[in-house]
């Protein structure tokens, strides 16, 4: 069954704890991820399913599931494991992803559908763009996006691989992301995106078309491998409001 991630700010956690904080500063979407393990890094399924009860209902509920060139199977694996084991009424798993590191399109193609079938009438798997592919040795934006369209996929996001980087905002820039927020949309299929993500980032990207912003280091209280906080969760939870898009601005973005 598909299910539509709701537009709203996103916030990726570590722990029960910090999806309590997310949720109480407004998150739509809390996505389990350790960051530790990579820009996708995979939590045990233990800490998944734990922060799976807690929001029970409260918000959406995605997994990061590392990247498909570790194996679809093992994916599709633990992503059985957390569905099967979850125990709160109404923690329905309603996305996974995967990136694309290391993979050719023909690769990417191959086991996007692998993994795809495997999961069933379960939760959506959502493609992955990484802006820095050349980096994560991964095939370019404008390939998965063409390839998502023609596997059917709803929702896209568009990330960054290596998180040193000084972000999405930066590098490659608001005009080239708009570019494929622009080709996505047209194949109908909706935008999450993240990298890096500062607060005044988000009202740009959101104008520019994306659904879903994606954040961590920015909602944590000493970055990245820092805590989550439900004040800076609502700080930014409350630049998500229509900003309209001058004429000429996104040219002189960087």
């Amino acid at each position: 069954m598909s299910r539509i991630l709701p537009a709203g700010l996103l916030v990726s956690v570590r722990t029960a704890d910090e999806a309590e904080e997310a949720i109480a500063g407004g998150a739509a979407i809390i996505d389990v991820k350790e960051p530790k393990r990579g820009p996708l890094g995979c939590a045990d399924a233990a800490v998944a399913i734990e922060i799976g009860e807690v929001i029970a209902g409260r918000a959406a509920w995605t997994l990061a599931c590392g990247e498909l060139a570790g194996g679809w199977r093992l994916i599709a694996e633990h992503v059985g494991e957390v569905v099967r084991r979850r125990t709160a009424r109404g923690a329905t798993l309603a996305a996974v992803k995967a990136g694309p590191a290391g993979l050719s399109i023909r690769a990417w193609t191959e086991a996007f559908g692998a993994l795809s079938h495997a999961l069933g009438d379960g939760p959506n798997l959502v493609p992955v763009v990484y802006a820095d592919w050349e980096a994560a040795s991964a095939p370019t934006p404008t390939a998965v996006i063409a390839a998502s369209a023609a596997a059917g996929a709803t929702t896209l996001l568009i990330d960054t691989f290596d998180k040193r980087s000084p972000g999405i905002a930066s590098c490659p820039g608001a005009s080239t992301v708009a570019a494929w927020v622009r080709d996505a949309s047209a194949a109908g299929i909706r935008v999450a995106l993240a990298g890096r993500l500062a607060a005044r980032d988000l009202p740009v990207f959101a104008a520019l078309g994306a659904a879903v912003l994606g954040v961590r280091s920015a909602a944590c209280e000493g970055g990245r491998l820092g805590r989550v906080e439900r004040g800076k969760v609502a700080s930014l939870v409350g630049t998500l409001t229509p900003t309209p898009v001058v004429a000429g601005s996104i040219e002189g973005m960087p």
